[in-house]
């Protein structure tokens, strides 16, 4: 895949997930906007990296859940770059995947679910406000939202966390729909347990090897095996491809 002369707009890439996703798409030449929230050496570190891989990379600082830091984001990339061919929404409100201190049903109230759908969906839709502009006018683009398994398999029932990614996917959809004329695709990656990130570090092993041993490829996947499916839906390679939902789970999930 060549994304030279390609802008790559990842939020939430200062770490985990989203840093290996930048990374790779700077390995195929894109010049990547790593968007982060607190974290400015973290972000500089994965800049340098993606840099290191062969492309180039500009860190910026941008709260995903406020609508205008996001438009003067989009606005001075625009400015300095003249385009954003490719967004991915990788930001989330924190989490930790521990099935032993997971909220059970009855002891959440809907903030919970509110705090995670606003992380999810509302974060999404301000990129997305911001940014689907700008692809119109150049009637190409590529959007690639980041869901989750647990949507279709909740082996364990991560209540407010899962019901947020759902909401997300079915904005997708509708998105994929409304943008298709227009030339701009939309389509999600749903990763299992990944390992190591932030959110899975408190995944005790035992559980880990438990889910692995029941995933056909029997193993838990790693931030680096989610970047692939990524760049393949935000490439050409996919271009007849929109609305779907590419399952990054070893196989646990089979549609």
């Amino acid at each position: 895949m060549d994304f030279k002369n390609k802008v790559v707009l990842v939020t939430g890439s200062s770490r985990g997930i989203g840093a290996a996703i930048a990374q790779a798409f700077a390995s195929e030449g894109a010049l990547v906007i790593i968007n982060y929230l607190n974290n400015e050496a973290a972000a500089a570190k994965v800049a340098s990296a993606c840099v290191e891989s062969g492309g180039d990379a500009w860190a910026i600082q941008a709260d995903v859940m406020d609508p205008g830091a996001v438009n003067a984001l989009v606005g001075q990339v625009i400015d300095e770059t003249g385009r954003i061919d490719v967004v991915v929404n990788n930001a989330f409100k924190p989490y930790r995947f521990n099935p032993d201190t997971r909220a059970r049903f009855q002891d959440l109230g809907w903030p919970a679910y509110r705090e995670q759908f606003e992380g999810a969906v509302q974060s999404a839709c301000n990129v997305c406000h911001a940014v689907v502009p700008h692809m119109r006018r150049r009637a190409a683009g590529s959007i690639v939202n980041i869901a989750t398994n647990l949507v279709d398999h909740p082996v364990v029932p991560y209540h407010d966390y899962a019901t947020a990614k759902a909401a997300l996917i079915g904005f997708s959809r509708q998105l994929a729909a409304d943008l298709g004329p227009s030339g701009i695709r939309v389509n999600c990656v749903a990763p299992g347990l990944v390992w190591p990130t932030d959110a899975s570090r408190q995944t005790r092993e035992s559980i880990r090897e438990q889910l692995a041993a029941q995933t056909p490829l029997r193993r838990i996947a790693t931030p680096e095996d989610v970047s692939g499916p990524v760049l393949f839906l935000a490439s050409d390679w996919s271009r007849f491809m929109t609305g779907q939902v590419v399952y990054v789970d070893g196989g646990l999930t089979m549609r």
